[in-house]
């Protein structure tokens, strides 16, 4: 396994591009099991998820070409409806392949899902909304047997949580519902735009989709959909991890293909903080804009809660976590989300942070450097907010179990050189630096 090799105090400054959103693409790539027509994606992002997921559905019956920046895709096999334990462990996503699949071959097969490790997320509310359109669904060996040989009827669906909505509940529900027969009605349904760049995609196919980005959503049924051509929207938490980057190292960062539109509660707490997000360029098109990124010297301590979008996003938590490690004062971080995501609490304090946990709830008693060490990611997140410590941090600092960052983040580490850091990728075991280069200017 990888690791991060980071010579912290190095002041960030130049422009980087943000890339497409992960969790936009995987609902956006299974959504190619629900029709025989060629869909294509572009803005891709080059992540091992994204390659997890194209093996899945290649064993699902479709044809890929590529695995990034941009890939065709069309269904070759509809006989195919087992998503394999071995694949399925290596990131929960791989359930957003239950609807496609179960409203275009009426059966479906799905190994319960893993990813990162932070606390119980169930899938009741996936199968809840199958049941309501008029799925049976069954246990078998650890995994879950979902069937409709009669096909889908549309009817109301409620899917609130004791969290707030589901994201891929409502992806699932919503791709089984565009080939129900009938109105179906998702009540509580996720806002985020990720769910809003699916349902783009899905009306270009053909489907009709009134409402989403709201809380309620109309769907109307139809017979089959067709082929369509779908750019992937920019990350806004790759967007987010990168403005960090900035203020944690008092940069000046300019951020192309930023998703200004989405992130107004990030951009909100920024402006309490000390760090500011100017828009450059793309006013008329706030998906994606230009801004630059930079930050007052004396940063302020302020109150997150995260929450469901349009609130503060919790993948964005322990980002801030760090950045607030910075901020003179105590901070205080609700997360309501997931309220067991605080794996990165121990790593930054072994970093000399100073926070103090209670529950789902975090005090950051800010303004004390911090000072590089040896630390461990727990998940994708986490990994980033320890980079970010590691940029800010006095000294080296070596973040192992990097494999978490790749699931979502295209060679970080490559973006944030070319911005002045100098982070070197070094194999485990071997204390050999992997081959991405530190630019000239990050020698300066």
């Amino acid at each position: 396994m990888d690791s991060f090799r980071i010579q912290g105090g190095r002041r960030l400054a130049g422009t980087i591009q943000v890339e497409g959103s992960k969790n936009s693409t995987l609902p956006l790539m299974a959504a190619a099991l629900c029709t025989d027509g060629e869909i294509t994606l572009r803005n891709v992002p080059c992540l091992s998820d994204i390659s997890n997921m194209a093996r899945l559905l290649r064993e699902l019956g479709v044809d890929m070409d590529g695995d990034c920046g941009t890939i065709k895709m069309r269904v070759v096999d509809q006989n195919q409806v087992h998503a394999r334990y071995d694949i399925v462990k290596t990131m929960r996503a791989s359930i957003c392949v239950l609807g496609p699949m179960l409203a275009r071959r009426r059966r479906a097969v799905i190994a319960m899902p893993g990813g990162c490790s932070f606390g119980s997320r169930p899938i009741d509310l996936h199968l809840r909304g199958m049941q309501a359109l008029g799925a049976k669904v069954e246990l078998n060996g650890g995994d879950i047997v979902v069937t409709a040989p009669e096909g889908l009827k549309g009817t109301t669906v409620f899917l609130g949580g004791p969290f707030g909505s589901t994201v891929l509940g409502t992806a699932n529900v919503m791709c089984a519902a565009a080939l129900a027969k009938g109105r179906t009605i998702i009540e509580c349904a996720a806002c985020e735009p990720e769910v809003v760049d699916l349902a783009i995609l899905l009306n270009k196919m053909g489907a009709k989709i009134q409402g989403a980005g709201g809380p309620r959503l109309v769907i109307d049924g139809v017979e089959s959909l067709g082929s369509a051509d779908h750019t992937v929207i920019p990350d806004r938490i790759v967007a987010g991890t990168y403005a960090v980057a900035a203020a944690v190292t008092n940069g000046d960062v300019t951020l192309e293909e930023f998703p200004y539109d989405c992130m107004l509660s990030v951009i909100d707490r920024f402006n309490e903080i000390g760090v500011h997000v100017e828009l450059v360029a793309g006013a008329e098109d706030p998906m994606h804009a230009t801004v630059r990124v930079t930050s007052e010297r004396i940063l302020r301590p302020t109150t997150i809660t995260t929450q469901p979008h349009p609130g503060f996003p919790t993948d964005l938590q322990a980002q801030f976590m760090t950045l607030l490690c910075l901020a003179g004062g105590n901070s205080i971080i609700t997360e309501k989300i997931y309220p067991e995501r605080f794996g990165h609490v121990a790593e930054l304090s072994r970093m000399g942070a100073q926070i103090y946990r209670q529950g789902p709830t975090c005090v950051v008693s800010g303004g004390v450097p911090l000072r590089g060490a040896p630390v461990m990611a727990s998940d994708l997140r986490a990994s980033a907010s320890l980079v970010l410590a590691g940029l800010m941090a006095e000294g080296e600092t070596e973040v192992s179990r990097i494999y978490h960052l790749d699931r979502g983040y295209t060679r970080m580490e490559e973006q944030l050189n070319l911005l002045g850091a100098r982070i070197e990728r070094v194999r485990e075991g071997s204390g050999v630096a992997g081959e991405t280069p530190v630019p000239a200017a990050a020698e300066a």
